[in-house]
């Protein structure tokens, strides 16, 4: 097995790791893959513990964090805010102390940011963001690896989000792809453009690597896309505004036609689940031949857990 090492590194977005190292993560993620299809079940977390805080409720991440720590022999302990003080009766620094005493690694699911980030900086041991209203950084690596598996190294590729511009998914996607060279397109209503200031941070990965970023309320926008990625329209915290969504998202809706505007029969159809068929995306197209969704909830598992071997020493 090829070796990244990465030690002691958090992963809280993908600003701060080099195309390179994302590279060798996709790698790697293959490598385990390929290993589980074999059988192999090497041990390499034995003696490990790895603590998971979820703010959120969760199938695919909890199940991605358990089953990749577990099966190599680690022992995942899963603390929802109804079992631990976090930022309650006890600061979020203060939580971070104890468990980098007691764990060999922290997964985080909520809220804001900024939570992820304080346990990193206190905690002393590599911390993941398995989602915050910013950022979903192990979600967008498990769906490059999936574009990968249909078209080869992504580098050239084009990737089109449909849908809330500024949720956490396709944020995480417009990082990534800027980092990997990957054409990354948003559709989305003007209403819901993503911030000018993650635009910002994008441009400098962007120019470095030749990807476009393209943020547009022009569906047309999604011809030649080698594939076509839609999210929920009403994420979590955000249920108030769930008539207004509906009503804003309606004409983004990804069904055979907007597949069809893509003029490729190949183009492959991506959402990073749970779904609301007959909202986001039909039944036909997120259960047909072209739909790649349940590779990538299965490819979450095998990039998590490509991103623990590398970064806990």
């Amino acid at each position: 097995m090829n070796t990244v090492l990465l030690p002691g590194r958090s992963l809280l977005s993908w600003k701060d790791y080099s195309r390179d190292e994302i590279r060798a993560l996709l790698d790697l993620s293959k490598e385990v893959k390929a290993q589980k299809a074999r059988g192999e079940r090497p041990q390499r977390f034995q003696g490990r513990t790895l603590a998971m805080i979820f703010e959120k409720r969760s199938t695919r991440t909890r199940c991605a964090f358990e089953t990749a720590f577990g099966e190599e022999g680690g022992h995942p302990v899963f603390l929802s805010t109804q079992d631990i003080q976090l930022g309650a009766k006890e600061s979020v620094e203060d939580t971070a102390r104890v468990l980098g005493r007691m764990f060999d690694a922290i997964e985080f699911r909520g809220y804001k940011q900024s939570t992820v980030e304080i346990l990193a900086e206190y905690s002393g041991v590599p911390v993941y963001n398995g989602l915050t209203d910013e950022f979903h950084p192990t979600q967008a690596i498990a769906d490059i690896m999936t574009l990968e598996e249909s078209f080869g190294d992504c580098s050239g590729k084009n990737l089109c989000f449909v849908g809330d511009g500024r949720n956490n998914v396709a944020r995480s996607l417009m990082v990534i792809c800027s980092k990997l060279g990957v054409h990354f397109t948003v559709v989305t209503p003007r209403t819901l453009f993503p911030d000018d200031g993650l635009r910002k941070l994008c441009a400098p990965f962007a120019a470095g690597t030749g990807a476009r970023i393209v943020v547009t309320d022009d569906l047309d926008a999604v011809r030649s896309a080698d594939a076509v990625y839609t999210d929920v329209w009403v994420s979590m915290g955000e249920e108030s505004l769930r008539a207004e969504r509906i009503k804003e998202l309606g004409p983004y809706r990804v069904d055979a036609a907007l597949m069809a505007r893509t003029g490729r029969p190949d183009s492959i159809f991506l959402h990073c689940l749970p779904a609301v068929k007959g909202e986001e995306v039909t039944a036909d197209v997120i259960d047909g031949e072209r739909s790649r969704a349940w590779d990538q909830a299965e490819n979450r598992k095998h990039t998590v857990k490509a991103i623990m071997l590398a970064t806990i020493a």
